[in-house]
């Protein structure tokens, strides 16, 4: 495993350089080529809406930010040191979390215990270790406070909204102090009013001076909460602009290929 770390302890001013940074990305899978000569960046605190259709080159471009995949070209920095991932725990170890479609959340253990799912904390007596309760439940409902969420860390996930599954999910995200998060279509299938607490969820985010990469279809989302927009068609970026001076109609235009770039 080669690994570039990010070294150096974080400064408390805030920081100018991207978060991410990503130079000539490509993959091929075999003679299939799914990216081509890919840049982008996300600094701190800012939230990117990444747009296109089905087989537009999103989810690889995902995956190989979040150590699925290794790019075949191309340079990837974070924090301003150059890396490569063969596992997606290289990219946590370096500050980077994804929270897919489908939350992975055990619908059976309470709020806390997803937090904490696989990162439990525990407690020595003896010779014996048994888990803190105690302490996950105090960490989560932090979690949940910074998120302004109204989830409670005795909340079974069974019994939770589509909002209140994504703040689990998210404040899982917290405990290794992401510098990115990427969220895959975090508003699919959920009701209006979910939908705007998932929304004011990447506003916390951002507040927080956290990057968010935000994987949708929802136009009205997009535009909502982020502070660009990325369009990506055929494997290429055709588009990477400030919302403020774009449109609805214009990255509609660029997904469909109606508008070959902007």
């Amino acid at each position: 495993m080669a690994v570039a770390a990010v070294a150096g302890q974080p400064d408390e001013s805030p920081d100018p350089r991207p978060v991410l940074e990503l130079r000539g990305i490509g993959k091929e899978f075999g003679a299939i080529r799914a990216l081509h000569g890919v840049d982008l960046e996300i600094f701190p605190g800012e939230v990117v809406g990444l747009m296109g259709d089905n087989g537009a080159g999103k989810s690889t471009l995902v995956k190989i930010v979040a150590g699925n995949f290794a790019p075949s070209h191309g340079e990837m920095r974070f924090a301003g040191e150059a890396v490569r991932f063969n596992r997606p725990v290289d990219a946590r170890a370096v500050g980077i979390e994804v929270v897919y479609q489908d939350l992975a959340l055990a619908d059976n253990l309470t709020a806390a215990a997803n937090v904490f799912l696989g990162r439990e904390l525990k407690r020595k007596f003896g010779p014996f270790s048994l888990l803190d309760h105690k302490a996950m439940a105090a960490r989560s409902l932090e979690l949940f406070g910074e998120l302004r969420s109204e989830t409670l860390p005795h909340n079974l996930v069974r019994q939770m909204s589509g909002g209140q599954r994504q703040a689990v999910a998210i404040a899982r995200t917290r405990l290794s102090n992401a510098k990115l998060v990427m969220m895959d279509e975090p508003t699919a299938a959920i009701s209006v009013r979910q939908v705007e607490q998932v929304l004011g969820l990447i506003h916390r985010l951002k507040e927080q001076g956290i990057a968010v990469m935000l994987i949708s279809h929802r136009m009205p989302d997009v535009f909502a909460v982020a502070d660009r927009v990325v369009v990506m068609r055929r494997g290429e970026k055709r588009a990477d602009k400030a919302i403020g001076d774009t449109s609805p109609e214009e990255v509609t235009a660029l997904i469909t290929g109606a508008k070959e770039a902007a």
